[in-house]
């Protein structure tokens, strides 16, 4: 998650497309539930993923971060992953602070194109340290999602899209430029956006966007049916990558377990955790490693994702 504004530097971003993305569709939420047919995404699964990006992290300087080596080697980790299972991926360019960065896109074949069914997450960390549950914790679910997609060869009524952002720390640069650069036609093929940023973290809450009411309703049921209580997301409100998709228009929604604002007793009673302590000790720090990962929070998250992405395109 980026930095509030009096925090960061605001990145400025000439930008080339180094593979035009083709525009996508994705209609309203779906009317019949299908739970059943979300699968369990396996946390193993997730945590294998983040083990990689740490071990990409400590190669390369310590950090993930927009234009240096580990953050193209994150990116060359995911795409491997998605060709192999059979997306047809793209790499979308972008300048911002002199450096190049990388969005890159995943295509899930079929589908109804005029109704796109997205979701994404921020791929970049900050230069202090190795982004492992900002935002390991999201990019590793929503690409363990997506593997699980192929491997249930599962063909949606809409068309599914999954997107890893560049520069999100520098003020949400990468998905900006996506949907700046998305014809007009195209951004409203696009009926939901899903943003996962931070859902690991290691003093947790259970935050829900409440953005769209139909894409709010659907986390809100997931956790419902675990008997989880949840909280309305505003620490990050407007500060990740959905920011740029609602500002267009677009549907959005998303899950959060927070940052550096201090859990509540009131909180520790619905949660349990420790109270007076902040959700992430380790945000933007050197700290935010696989150590930083509070695993029952992962993987109750991670398979939320997996039933907003079936309960929402079938």
């Amino acid at each position: 998650m980026k930095l509030s504004v009096s925090g960061r530097a605001m990145a400025a971003g000439a930008a080339s497309v180094v593979l035009l993305i083709s525009g996508g569709s994705i209609a309203g939420a779906a009317s019949t539930p299908s739970v059943a047919a979300a699968p369990d995404i396996p946390v193993a699964g997730v945590k294998a993923h983040l083990t990689q990006l740490q071990s990409i992290a400590t190669a390369n300087g310590g950090n993930r971060a927009h234009g240096r080596p580990g953050y193209k080697a994150s990116l060359d980790y995911v795409k491997a992953k998605l060709d192999a299972a059979g997306y047809t991926t793209a790499i979308q360019q972008f300048t911002s602070s002199g450096r190049t960065g990388y969005n890159l896109i995943a295509d899930w074949p079929g589908g109804d194109t005029n109704q796109v069914v997205m979701a994404g997450s921020h791929l970049d960390s900050v230069s202090s340290g190795p982004g492992i549950n900002d935002n390991g914790s999201g990019s590793a679910a929503v690409l363990e999602t997506a593997l699980a997609v192929s491997r249930a060869a599962y063909q949606p009524t809409k068309h599914l899209r999954f997107a890893w952002w560049g520069a999100e720390e520098l003020g949400l640069v990468g998905s900006r430029y996506y949907v700046n650069n998305l014809s007009s036609t195209n951004r409203a093929k696009i009926s939901g956006y899903l943003n996962f940023d931070m859902i690991g973290s290691p003093n947790p809450g259970y935050f829900v966007y409440d953005d769209d009411p139909a894409i709010e309703k659907t986390f809100k049921d997931y956790y419902a049916g675990l008997g989880v209580a949840t909280e309305i997301e505003t620490e990050g409100d407007g500060r990740s990558d959905h920011a740029p998709f609602k500002s267009a228009g677009v549907p959005v929604g998303g899950l959060f377990t927070g940052a550096s604002r201090t859990k509540t007793a009131a909180q520790v009673t619905k949660w349990g955790g420790t109270a007076g302590q902040s959700f992430d000790r380790c945000y933007h720090s050197s700290c935010d490693t696989t150590s930083n990962i509070n695993d029952t929070a992962l993987d109750r998250n991670s398979d939320a994702v997996a039933y907003a992405v079936w309960e929402l395109s079938e």
